[in-house]
């Protein structure tokens, strides 16, 4: 046997790549194959393959196949054909086949360097999302979300009293910054918590609810006031946060 075949054949991963290496082997040129030369290497490739008891895949047999079969037309005499036309290669489509195949290597072979070189670098984290990462703000709603808090201050207003559509009264001077103190206030006499609906027991319109509930909203944004509910049927409560020591 031919010292030449003794290579690592597992290397192959296909018909194309076999062949390949043995155009490579020879240093001939990809658009002249010596095909008689490369058929009976590539055979013998198969031999020794089966000689190491390996799996040949139906590929490598479909290659052998369409090499004698180039091998064979290329022996047979040229058809009589018209002197202007040139004989046609019968190398010219196994060809076209390794140059799609060498494009595709040659690309995997480069984004496997880049996967090599990649893998030997570190980028450097974002510092926003490490920070927060390890000083996390402190959660105000704890598990419940801002539509909660808004379908729980519609219950507070239909629990109001009815009244009548037109009133002669003085326009309500209720400010946000006052109901703010309010809460802020309640909390400090209630540390386990504070019911939210107490926060609009002294409500005596739905002005004063809104504001006492824009006051509660401006609280959690702030930080400075957290909520709870133990159960989903339950009562939201509200807590002082870390902030609540802060003035308004």
């Amino acid at each position: 046997m031919n010292s030449a075949l003794n290579i690592q054949l597992p290397v192959f991963e296909g018909p194309f790549d076999l062949l390949l290496h043995l155009i490579r082997l020879n240093e001939v040129d990809v658009y002249d194959i010596p095909i008689a030369d490369i058929t009976a290497q590539y055979m013998e490739h198969l031999q020794a393959m089966e000689t190491l008891d390996m799996e040949i895949a139906s590929s490598f047999l479909v290659m052998a196949a369409t090499l004698l079969a180039i091998k064979a037309k290329m022996l047979l005499p040229p058809a009589e054909a018209a002197e202007e036309d040139e004989p046609e290669d019968a190398r010219a489509e196994l060809v076209q086949d390794l140059l799609e195949y060498m494009h595709f290597k040659e690309a995997a072979e480069q984004l496997q360097s880049l996967h090599e070189l990649a893998s030997l670098q570190f980028s450097r984290p974002n510092v926003e999302e490490l920070y927060l990462s390890m000083f996390a703000p402190e959660n105000p709603f704890s598990g419940k979300t801002l539509w909660d808090l808004s379908l729980a201050f519609s219950m507070v207003l239909e629990r109001l009293p009815d009244t009548p559509d037109m009133l002669d009264i003085g326009r309500e001077q209720v400010t946000i910054q006052d109901k703010t103190a309010d809460i802020l206030t309640a909390l400090r006499h209630r540390p386990r918590g504070l019911p939210f609906s107490e926060i609009f027991g002294g409500c005596r319109s739905k002005v004063e609810c809104v504001a006492a509930f824009l006051a509660l909203l401006e609280l959690i944004r702030l930080l400075r006031v957290r909520i709870s509910q133990s159960g989903i049927y339950d009562e939201i409560y509200l807590y002082s946060s870390k902030r609540s020591d802060e003035r308004v």
